[in-house]
């Protein structure tokens, strides 16, 4: 009931001409069509302190999708194939370490830093969604997304972890042979919780 009344609220002030214009996602983070980034959107981009534009688009949209102020902005072009076997995850350490470059030139972005830190993939698409309504990435995009974040999380945890908690975690019990192999009863073992499983599946 709370899921419906919420996406009612947030229905009655999204309007269809809007997925024309950007939306702030958050305090100076735009997302938006190329529509909000043409020639003739110079003094919006201005009037909202754009100073660094990520472009992502198709191979074939290459000849008439192209950064139109190079010498105001800085620019970071993707081609990427809206395809759910593209693999997305690899523009992601580029696509970082551009947006760390932006947040370097005196963007402040710390009062942020709460809201996707720690954030699942369902709480940020649902707070990037309340902001743009239309998003609407393909199904491979999504599950390469979830992927990510068990990578993310895990990396996450392991910069957290104090030195000494790193050692434990990675530190072999005393008495064992350091082996990560399971033993043949261990493999038995699994192999009978498999059956089990399936017979109660």
């Amino acid at each position: 009931m709370c899921v419906y009344i919420f996406l009612f609220y947030f229905l009655k002030d999204w309007t269809y001409p809007m997925r024309r214009e950007m939306q702030e996602i958050l305090p100076g983070l735009f997302l938006g069509p190329y529509s909000s980034a043409m020639k003739s959107k110079l003094s919006t981009l201005q009037k909202h302190g754009i100073t660094h534009v990520i472009c992502i688009r198709q191979n074939i949209e290459a000849n008439f999708i192209k950064p139109n102020f190079q010498q105001m902005f800085r620019y970071l072009v993707l081609d990427i194939a809206d395809n759910p076997v593209e693999n997305i995850i690899r523009f992601f350490p580029t696509t970082k370490e551009f947006i760390d470059g932006s947040l370097q030139t005196g963007v402040e972005m710390s009062d942020c830093s709460g809201v996707f830190f720690p954030s699942s993939l369902r709480d940020a698409f649902t707070y990037v969604q309340e902001r743009r309504f239309c998003i609407n990435p393909n199904a491979g995009f999504v599950h390469q997304l979830q992927e990510y974040e068990a990578i993310y999380l895990a990396k996450l945890t392991i910069q957290m972890m104090t030195p000494r908690q790193l050692e434990r975690s990675l530190a072999v019990p005393a008495g064992t042979t350091g082996s990560l192999k399971r033993t043949h009863e261990e493999d038995e073992e699994f192999g009978n919780m498999q059956v089990t499983a399936a017979q109660n599946g």
